[in-house]
């Protein structure tokens, strides 16, 4: 599954297909401004072989040089099969379209843009037969926009020049220029350069600064990156609400168990009294008959809570002829 930078590195050449020839003054090279574009199918699959896809092809056809196709590849990292398909995909193009064939790599780090710019040949040294020395724009020599002026003058540029220097410590002054030039820009245009920014950041630093760029400045509640943020805020207010109802419903659940407990305690309070009464009953019963009450007795008697048995107690008090005997089982 390609990663959100991959697509966004050639997928923003399907949004904007003249953006080649203005990226390729950066290049070295001068390709005339394209007056018709058409996007063409990505597979090179032929009857039997593996499947082979290009990431991006398009059909530019200019006012002086004629048409061409320009295939653009997204390269995260150095890949030693890669220039084999790259071969692959040129040469194919040119027998099936018979148009001239130009190969754009878009990288986000030195190292792998250097490699994928080596010229590989097909052959021994000496026969190379085939070619293959692709384009490459990365952050090596895509501009550094840092103006909002500049970023203004040439929005999809200074989208993928924040997508080329991802990883440069030049990233954060230009997503503040893009975001300050996209501020004006229609929603029809400054969405789609927002979703691709955000892609080509994916998970490095610069992303939280581009996120919190556009949310305030941009408002596109719509937006992928948007939602993003309203996710995330989402979970941290639906944590903040579940601690607010935890302690509404536990205020709730404690008034309940408070009028049950009251209850309860009530109904025990209520026996604790009716005991004491009782065992008092039995004591003033045994002295006014002028019987000895032991301590140990005196002390069995106040101390039982059980009102069945103080009652048969009472109801012996009243004849037995020593306290001892009070209880039966003396």
């Amino acid at each position: 599954m390609a990663s959100p930078p991959h697509e966004a590195m050639h997928r923003i050449f399907q949004h904007d297909p003249g953006l080649f020839s203005r990226v390729s003054r950066f290049l070295g090279v001068d390709i005339p401004a394209p007056v018709k574009a058409t996007a063409l199918p990505t597979d090179l699959t032929e009857a039997n072989p593996v499947e082979r896809r290009v990431d991006t092809l398009l059909r530019l056809e200019t006012a002086d040089q004629g048409t061409y196709l320009l295939v653009v590849e997204a390269q995260g990292k150095k890949h030693p099969d890669k220039p084999a398909s790259w071969a692959y995909y040129t040469a194919y193009l040119w027998t099936k379209y018979r148009l001239p064939t130009a190969l754009l790599v878009v990288c986000q780090d030195h190292a792998t843009a250097k490699w994928a710019q080596q010229p590989v040949s097909c052959g021994p040294p000496q026969l190379p037969t085939l070619t293959v020395q692709p384009l490459v724009a990365g952050p090596h020599n895509m501009p550094v926009i840092t103006d909002p002026e500049e970023a203004r003058a040439d929005l999809v540029l200074a989208s993928l020049a924040a997508i080329t220097h991802a990883a440069e410590p030049d990233v954060d002054a230009i997503l503040k220029a893009l975001s300050t030039a996209l501020r004006d820009a229609p929603e029809d245009i400054a969405k789609p350069l927002v979703e691709f920014t955000a892609q080509g950041l994916a998970k490095r630093p610069a992303k939280n600064l581009w996120r919190n760029l556009v949310a305030v400045d941009l408002s596109f509640y719509k937006s992928y990156l948007a939602e993003e943020v309203r996710d995330e805020v989402r979970a941290e207010v639906r944590a903040e609400v579940r601690d607010e109802v935890r302690d509404e419903v536990r205020d709730e659940v404690r008034a309940e168990v408070r009028d049950e407990v009251r209850d309860e305690v009530r109904a025990e309070v209520r026996d604790e009294a009716s005991a004491e009464s009782r065992a008092e009953d039995i004591l003033l019963i045994l002295e006014q008959r002028g019987l000895d009450i032991p301590e140990d007795v005196r002390s069995r008697v106040t101390h039982c809570t059980d009102p069945e048995l103080l009652r048969r107690w009472l109801a012996r008090a009243v004849t037995v002829p020593r306290a001892e005997e009070v209880f039966g089982d003396a």
